[in-house]
């Protein structure tokens, strides 16, 4: 039987009837979008990620727009971002009118190197076309990023700071999330992902109370939030007032209620998910490069990113032994004919590309049995012997 790359059933199987029965319960209460379970789940994703405020939202796309909407970023603004990521990283700011700028690699982390961060807002200054307004952190593969460097930079030059947790919600730094450091933190809760859902979902997290009066305004077409109402009356219900151009962001309640049972796990699964690390780890570390985590971090472990030459060569050996892989990502953002446009840091991209051609992910989740995880160990080893 084929190994899995990720085994949802394995998760669903562990949560059982509590699942079932939270399930059925939104299907019988009909409060099919922002019932009570919405409010109950923010309150525990703001909980779990150190922050006062979380907002759930219908993507983790969304998540990163609704920020750069209620700060006002677009046409004229530079964002800066990695380009080894997924594509909603820099859809974003096109989306809003703004320019993603693509910025390096840190070469052992593949998170977003502070030094090409700080020439590229040093470039786009000189050139003078764009105002810098912000920055997008992507913590890939599950660690966090180097939120101190990286916000040093960003302070240096006024900008805001996004944490796109979308592999890495729950990855910490010195015990901190990354709410810490960055003005905003969000997250997806796509099927795959650590914390996932039953469908699209997301959530943006973050410290500042009228910042996030603003994302509930715009999760639903601008609508007057409580703010806005202070000192006024009206007539008619305030919720057909909407004093902002918003968007349809709202996450459905079945999805909320899947979470909430997820989170009771979660941290057990955030450990079983480093024991699986650490067993790749001592089996291949002595023949391919395996991941390196930041000094002080605890990664989730999106994803079990090794490298080596051959990757192409390996994933159909390992497919036919019955073992998948996936590569994230192949083609970088920028070298993407829709993206081509945009700046990239001086002096290129060399990182990103290089580790584009040599990475390949292998199945990684908290359920995967030792004796697979021997199996995708020794196809490994025994393809790297025979090639060198």
């Amino acid at each position: 039987m084929p190994i899995p790359f990720i085994d949802l059933q394995a998760q669903r199987k562990r949560l059982g009837q509590p699942l079932e029965d939270a399930i059925l319960k939104v299907v019988r209460s009909g409060a099919y979008v922002m019932g009570p379970e919405i409010a109950e789940l923010e309150a525990a994703l703001a909980a779990f990620g150190q922050a006062r405020h979380a907002l759930a939202c219908g993507s983790g796309t969304e998540a990163l727009i609704l920020p750069l909407m209620a700060w006002g970023i677009g046409p004229g603004d530079a964002v800066f971002c990695p380009s080894f990521t997924f594509a909603a990283t820099a859809e974003v700011m096109p989306l809003v009118g703004a320019s993603p700028v693509f910025v390096d690699i840190d070469p052992a982390t593949y998170n977003l190197d502070p030094e090409s961060l700080q020439s590229a807002v040093e470039a786009v200054k000189r050139e003078g076309r764009l105002t810098p307004r912000a920055v997008i952190a992507v913590d890939l593969f599950g660690q966090p990023a180097d939120y101190p460097a990286i916000a040093r930079v960003a302070a240096k030059h006024g900008l805001k700071l996004i944490a796109d947790s979308a592999q890495g919600f729950g990855c910490t730094l010195d015990g901190r999330h990354p709410i810490h450091w960055a003005d905003v933190a969000t997250t997806s809760f796509f099927p795959a992902k650590p914390l996932g859902c039953y469908g699209d979902g997301g959530a943006v997290l973050c410290n500042d109370a009228r910042l996030h009066d603003l994302f509930v305004s715009l999760r639903v077409h601008g609508q007057a939030v409580k703010s806005d109402l202070e000192g006024k009356s009206f007539e008619h219900d305030p919720k057909y007032l909407n004093l902002r151009v918003g968007l349809n962001a709202r996450m459905d309640t079945l999805q909320a209620a899947v979470l909430l049972q997820k989170l009771t796990i979660f941290a057990d699964e955030i450990a079983a998910r480093d024991r699986v690390a650490e067993r790749y780890a001592r089996g291949l570390g002595d023949l391919v490069s395996v991941p390196q985590v930041i000094e002080g971090g605890l990664s989730v472990w999106a994803q079990y990113t090794i490298e080596l030459d051959g990757r192409d060569a390996l994933a159909a050996q390992l497919r036919d032994q019955g073992v998948p892989t996936a590569v994230y990502y192949p083609i970088p953002i920028h070298r993407q004919g829709v993206y081509s446009g945009y700046p990239v840091a001086p002096g290129g991209l060399p990182v990103t590309e290089a580790k584009a051609g040599r990475v390949i992910s292998l199945p990684m989740h908290a359920y995967l049995d030792p004796d697979d995880q021997d199996q995708i160990i020794a196809a490994v080893r025994a393809f790297v012997k025979t090639n060198r």
